[in-house]
């Protein structure tokens, strides 16, 4: 009698345990469809689960350099636009220049080409103090003011630093956020330092009586222009080339997420089709393990016999 009653007692602590371990996985499998991720517990695929949580940090990374990048490519385009600016507003005065140094100028020729100059000059200035789509200034490196201040004659002077500061943007690289504005606006005339600002007010000044001869002062004039543009335009390549490389790791960056995203869901997300399958697998033993269960359980020693 009591092996019948042990016998008994293994055959129901065995049944139940395999009909709660039917129904987990049919609930497992019912959670896997309805949300679309396969695995619910790193418990469940401890070597998955660690390959997604390093997926996880690789799209948290990308995350960041996409937004480093596209803020960066922002601010090189600014700084494009406004060299662009400042190359426009050298040539026209070169224009102005070769123009005042001709003999078909008169005196108030010459005043009404110095008013230009003096405009273009204030242009000049404001563009130089230009502020990237975050507030701080394109020119000034990596200081936080503006890179250029005027005292009251007139003059201009550089208040920023000389470090650009970089921008990471992928893994191992960091490129260079733009040009400083003594890199862009100063140079040298034959050994001796100047600046965009100060040819353009000088010349305007000589065409004003400030020059005994105004013509020689503006063909004079012309070797300082030239050199503020050779400068603009040499400022206008390399933020065109970081641009590009910018553009061509953004291009990375969208291929890599993809990859990522695809190498996520082939490990994570649910097969559905599958998973469906094994649902109802599941489920038909579950409905024949209770009924087997059930009618086994109402047999009695009796009925046994």
């Amino acid at each position: 009698m009591s092996f019948v009653s042990n016998s008994t007692g293994a055959f129901f602590e065995r049944s139940l345990g395999e009909l709660s371990a039917l129904r987990e996985s049919a609930e497992t499998f019912q959670t896997q469809i309805s949300t679309g991720v396969r695995i619910q517990r790193g418990s469940e695929d401890p070597v998955a689960a660690s390959r997604l949580r390093a997926l996880t940090r690789l799209e948290v990374r990308g995350e960041t350099e996409e937004e480093n990048a596209a803020r960066l490519r922002q601010d090189l385009e600014e700084t494009s636009g406004q060299i662009t600016g400042v190359v426009e507003l050298i040539q026209r005065a070169r224009e102005l220049a070769v123009q005042a140094a001709s003999d078909t100028q008169g005196e108030n020729g010459r005043a009404a080409i110095a008013d230009e100059l003096e405009q273009m000059a204030d242009e000049l200035f404001t563009r130089s103090n230009a502020i990237s789509i975050t507030g701080a200034p394109l020119f000034a490196g990596t200081a936080g003011a503006p890179a250029f201040t005027r005292a009251p004659d007139g003059s201009v002077t550089y208040i920023g630093n000389g470090q650009v500061g970089t921008v990471p943007v992928a893994p191992g690289t960091d490129i260079e956020r733009g040009v400083t504005g003594d890199q862009l606006f100063e140079f040298e005339v034959a050994g001796t330092p100047t600046s965009s600002f100060e040819v353009f007010t000088q010349l305007a000044s000589d065409l004003r009586g400030g020059s005994a001869d105004p013509q020689a002062a503006a063909q004079t004039a012309l070797a300082g222009i030239d050199e503020a543009l050779n400068a603009a335009n040499r400022n206008q390549t390399i933020v065109g080339t970081r641009a590009a490389w910018v553009e061509a790791i953004e291009d990375d960056q969208a291929e890599r997420a993809i990859n990522v995203a695809e190498k996520r869901s082939e490990i994570g997300d649910t097969n559905i089709a599958d998973v469906i399958v094994r649902l109802q697998q599941t489920l038909t033993a579950l409905e024949a393990s209770q009924t087997t269960f059930t009618r086994v359980s109402n047999l009695t020693l009796f009925n046994a016999i």
